[in-house]
């Protein structure tokens, strides 16, 4: 007797598109079978359409027994037992612990940078800082009795070269390199490491502004600067301070669009402290692996709705949503580790407290590396 389905299905799971065999890994198929056992790849020999391609990618997501609703609600509403359900099997009711925070980062980056304000820093680079005070028009403010006495006045400024020195305020440091670059770089060149290091970037950060010296292969061969490494890696910093100073906007902005993923290399360290502090448990790294994921899958998702609340009704509402996650952390290492409340208090600001360290730490090496690479 043929075995046919229970239910008529539509689109590409009707009966008439049924096959005999699995177009991905050949095994047989009965009529019945939506699904390969074998390889799980529809039983369909339906070509895919554009409707039929967008059907599906939305009933993953929008369907209400959808393995990503099953994550939101048991993440927002049971803190600590989704991992406790995750690590002890229960893996195909859940997404990717990994695939869904990297997912959360990428959503959480593109409104950052879209809701950014940090570019109209820019405006104080110092490309675009005005004179402080402005000689010329000063002198058109002042009334003369007469357009003679006017002329002289300006004679008398002009002697003075005062315009020049208000127009150009050129430091002292500024002054003393480019009077003669090739002597002063021999100079600090003869300094200990440190010196000559620092040295190096003052050099070059002030030919760079004030020259036309645009790459490190010009400086080499108009000051006969050493073609060596270090004077490369102090010229590439030096470029770098200076674009900063120019655009310090678009360095920020560039800067918070990368603290996202430095997740993914900053919560392997921090899990290695919560296996130390609950190394009697009987979990694997890997599993504080996991709560550090949906624990901070969570946060994500609280500083999207906060950007997304802060951009419609102009306030800002981080706190509040820190504040509810402080909590939230506090319940889910209650309900995975089953521990008592003093116990559990204690390790959660001992943990919290090398959180901070290691973020400022993973902040710092940003931040450092941003500047090499700007």
């Amino acid at each position: 007797m043929e075995n046919k389905p229970t239910t008529q299905q539509k689109g590409r799971y009707e009966l008439k598109y049924r096959g005999v065999d699995c177009l991905n890994c050949g095994h047989p198929l009965k009529l019945s079978d939506k699904y390969c056992p074998n390889c799980s790849q529809a039983n369909s020999t339906k070509k895919l359409t554009l409707l039929d391609f967008f059907e599906e990618f939305l009933a993953n997501y929008v369907s209400y027994d959808s393995k990503l609703w099953r994550t939101l609600t048991a993440l927002l509403l049971r803190p600590g037992k989704i991992t406790r359900e995750y690590i002890s099997g229960r893996r195909l009711s859940y997404t990717n612990p990994f695939r869904f925070l990297l997912s959360l980062s990428i959503i959480y980056f593109l409104i950052i940078s879209y809701n950014s304000e940090f570019k109209s820093i820019n405006k104080y680079g110092y490309n675009n800082q005005k004179s402080i005070f402005d000689l010329n028009k000063e002198f058109q403010k002042i009334e003369f009795d007469s357009d003679e006495e006017r002329q002289l006045a300006l004679i008398q400024i002009d002697s003075l070269k005062m315009s020049k020195f208000f127009k150009d305020r050129i430091s002292n440091k500024d002054s003393i390199i480019l009077s003669d670059p090739t002597s002063y770089f021999k100079e600090i060149n003869t300094e200990n490491l440190t010196r000559r290091f620092f040295g190096k970037i003052d050099f070059f950060n002030s030919i760079i502004k004030h020259d036309t010296i645009y790459y490190f292969e010009q400086g080499v061969s108009k000051f006969e600067i050493p073609e060596n490494r270090e004077n490369e890696i102090t010229f590439n910093l030096a470029n770098s301070f200076v674009e900063i100073e120019k655009r310090p906007g678009t360095f920020l902005n560039s800067l918070v669009s990368k603290l996202p993923f430095t997740t993914f290399f900053f919560l392997p360290f921090f899990s290695f402290f919560i296996w130390l502090v609950y190394i009697r448990k009987k979990y694997t790294y890997t599993d504080h692996l996991i709560f550090s994921f949906h624990n901070q899958s969570l946060l994500f998702i609280l500083l999207i709705v906060s950007n997304l609340l802060n951009a419609v009704f102009n306030f800002r509402s981080e706190g509040v949503f820190i504040l509810i996650f402080a909590i939230y952390l506090y319940k889910a290492m209650r309900n995975f580790y089953k521990q008592r409340r003093v116990k559990t208090v204690i390790k959660y600001f001992f943990l919290n407290t090398i959180f901070f360290i290691l973020g400022i730490l993973a902040i710092t090496i940003l931040i450092a590396q941003s500047v090499f690479t700007y």
